[in-house]
């Protein structure tokens, strides 16, 4: 883990100083002081907001089809066990397994979503290039990630098929770096009034 963290941090580093130092100078926008690449980052973000939204409805649908599954399987107790206010299924059967599964591909992205945000927010203000990539690297492998943990039919090793889901986690230790830079960038040049 401790690599992975140094490799990402290092890349989300060289990416800020080479954006820094030979990235577009671009005029900042009047309004709001930021360059316009600043707004790729929220751009993004509020993608995977609205796909998060549409996946949770997915989950919906996924229940309905899971209870009446277990019922036609024979399974004691199925609405007590399936329906809400239950998050989760209670049991161990193939069809709790499923549904359990697409519950947490959706459960998974509350997790880390909030300081995913947050700290892209604030990377885009000093580094938007390198912080949009990151952001992107994250968005795909969320998607992806969550897509595989719902298909997987409650074998969730399946959530990693697809190599690109393990750029969610780059994305995420990317804009964590990228955004603690930022704000150490903000405050370093800023200079505090001293009352005399």
């Amino acid at each position: 883990m401790s690599s992975i963290l140094l490799k990402v941090g290092a890349a989300a580093g060289i990416g800020a100083f080479v954006e820094t130092k030979y990235g577009p100078s671009v005029l900042l926008h009047t309004s709001t002081g930021l360059s316009p690449l600043s707004a790729a980052t929220p751009l993004i973000l509020v993608g995977v907001g609205f796909w998060t939204l549409v996946h949770g409805f997915e989950m919906g649908k996924a229940r309905t089809k899971y209870i009446e599954l277990a019922k036609k399987d024979g399974e004691e107790n199925v609405e007590e066990r399936y329906n809400l206010p239950n998050l989760y299924a209670q049991g161990t059967s193939k069809y709790v397994k499923a549904l359990n599964a697409i519950q947490r591909s959706h459960q998974q992205i509350f997790e880390t979503f909030s300081a995913v945000v947050i700290s892209g927010l604030m990377g885009a203000v000093e580094f938007p290039i390198t912080t949009a990539l990151s952001t992107l690297g994250y968005a795909v492998g969320r998607i992806i990630l969550s897509t595989n943990y719902a298909a997987s039919d409650g074998d969730v090793a399946k959530r990693y098929s697809n190599k690109l889901a393990t750029c969610m986690w780059y994305g995420i230790i990317g804009n964590f770096c990228l955004g603690a830079a930022s704000c150490i960038k903000i405050l370093s040049t800023t200079r505090l009034a001293v009352a005399k």
